[in-house]
Parts: C-alpha cells; structure tokens; sequence
C-alpha cells in the first residue's frame, strides 16, 4: 500500500511525491522495491529530510580550509520493521545502496541513499514518549510504503526541557569516553605502540562519531565501522567532511587505516601503523573532537531556546 491516506491524516505527513520532479520519484519508486526485496519484514518506509521538505540540493561545491568537498543531499529513508535490523543494518543498506547505484551514470555524483531502521515497536514507543526526532520525521515526512498491519501511536507534545536533558545527559557520558580514548592513544603514542596507539585512535573516533546523533536524534549506534557512522551524521552536519575528506590515495589510505584498526590492531599481528600515520592522524581526530563540541553544544542551545520559549 502506498501513501497510506489513514496514516498521513493521522501524522499530518505528505500523501505523495508528486511534487519532486519524475527522475527524483523513479529513484524513490526503485528504492522502495530494493528495500521490499532485501527486507522481507519491512512494515513502513518513510521518507524524511530535505527532499521530504523539497529543499534538497543537486549539487553544491564547497572548499572548507583548503578542501574542495561536494555537498549533495541524499534520500534519507526511515526503514521500520517488526524487528530492528541490528548488526544486519550496515550490510542490508550496503546491498541496497550497491544496486540501486550500478546502473547509475558517474554514481559518485548521484543522490545517494542514507536509511535508518527502527522497530514499529520502537518507533510507537518513541512517538509516545515525544522523541524529538522521529516527531519531527512523522510531522515533515513522506509515507512511501505502508503495510496496512501497524499503527502509530500519537505522538507526544514535545518538551524541550526533557529533550534537552537527554540530549546533554547523553553528550557528557559519550564525550567524556571519547576524550579518555583520546588521552590513552597519547599513552600508546609515548610509549611508541603504534598498532595500539591506532585502536585508540579508532574508538576516540567512534565515541566521538557516535556522539552526534545522540545529541541530535537521543539515538544510539552500535555498529563500530567509521565509514558507517560517517555517512549517518550526514544529515545533522557536513563537517566530518572537513576531517576525513578523503580526496586523495593519501587520505583514503589513512582513513582505511584507521577504520581497520578496530579490528587489525588486536588480532593482526603483522598490522603495520607508523609514527608518521598516528602524526598524521591524530590532528584529525582533535578537529573532530572540536566539531563535534561546536555542533552538539549549538543543538543543545538549540534546546534550550526553544524550551525558554
């Protein structure tokens, strides 16, 4: 079932996509059709921010300190489902990302996909609860698919004052273990253990990556993978781009050094990481300390202006 008339009257979301252009709904169509066929539980998809609210960009060149970046806004999906995906998450969106893409002319510029997955049962218990985010995806998105079995709870009004709570309760735990990696990865470095140096580097990363859409959505992720967690902070703020632009053989094959840490510097004992890679690389992950504080504390703000009102 399509644009579910009940559930859009019910939410106030958008009945249909006829105000995107033809190619822009082909795209969305084709989406809905991969997702149906990799996820066999799917219950809801529901398409959310700019191209929801038809302020999405085609493409925009940018230079931020010295790096040229390209800005295009993407399809951001949520995918709701009887059970949450978990760690099938990363996987079934990589699949569904690769064949929507191949058969695209230069992909590399071409709308991308983001999803997002949540349980029905999470996301009703998140309406009820007046969970920011997914309040403000039901109040601006668009139902692509609906099954027809589930409902919505009704959502609640929303308090900033509690939001704000969360928002910064969450943003001083996940912060604050960042930091600590940060402070061991210098241990490691003084103590010239560089394979472990990169670990911590990793998880400093990670914890820091991972602190954003706590701030921004009060969601967690679990998954571990940069390349990941990256490419979901996208619609809360382009700057990690400004960090790992990755436009060069140099900065691919330090971010790839860095993501493979994880998992390579516990177990490889021939993982190889040089002084001059943790040289390279920890000036990194300080700038990306510094933006995640300037972007989390402005939203925060953001929380409190609007309780205050």
């Amino acid at each position: 079932m399509l644009f579910s008339e009940n559930l859009t009257k019910f939410v106030g979301m958008k009945q249909s996509i006829d105000f995107l252009p033809e190619r822009k709904q082909r795209d969305l169509r084709e989406l809905v059709a991969l997702v149906r066929k990799e996820i066999k539980d799917v219950v809801m998809v529901i398409l959310y921010g700019s191209y929801a609210k038809n302020t999405y960009v085609e493409c925009d060149e940018r230079h931020d300190f010295g790096v040229k970046t390209f800005y295009i806004s993407d399809y951001d999906i949520l995918i709701v489902t009887k059970k949450r995906l978990g760690g099938k998450e990363s996987t079934i969106e990589s699949r569904i990302r690769a064949e929507f893409l191949e058969t695209k002319n230069n992909p590399e510029f071409y709308t991308r996909p983001q999803f997002i997955n949540e349980s029905i049962k999470g996301l009703n218990n998140a309406l009820s609860e007046g969970h920011y985010f997914y309040v403000d995806i039901l109040t601006q998105g668009v139902v692509l698919y609906d099954s027809g079995e589930y409902q919505l709870a009704t959502p609640r009004e929303l308090n900033f004052c509690e939001i704000e709570k969360k928002a910064q309760k969450y943003y001083d735990k996940k912060f604050a273990s960042a930091t600590d990696f940060l402070f061991h990865t210098k241990v490691a470095y003084d103590r010239k253990t560089y394979p472990m140096t990169s670990f911590m580097l990793h998880q400093a990363t990670e914890y820091f990556i991972k602190t954003i859409p706590l701030v921004f959505a009060l969601y967690g992720y679990k998954e571990h993978d940069l390349e990941f967690l990256i490419e979901k902070c996208k619609i809360y703020t382009m700057e990690l781009a400004k960090v790992f632009p990755r436009d060069t053989p140099e900065e691919k094959r330090l971010f790839e050094l860095l993501r493979s840490a994880y998992v390579e510097a516990r177990y490889n004992d021939d993982f190889i990481v040089t002084k001059e890679d943790i040289d390279a690389l920890l000036p990194k992950v300080e700038r990306l300390r510094d933006i995640v504080e300037k972007v989390c504390t402005a939203q925060i703000g953001y929380y409190s202006s609007k309780k205050a009102g």
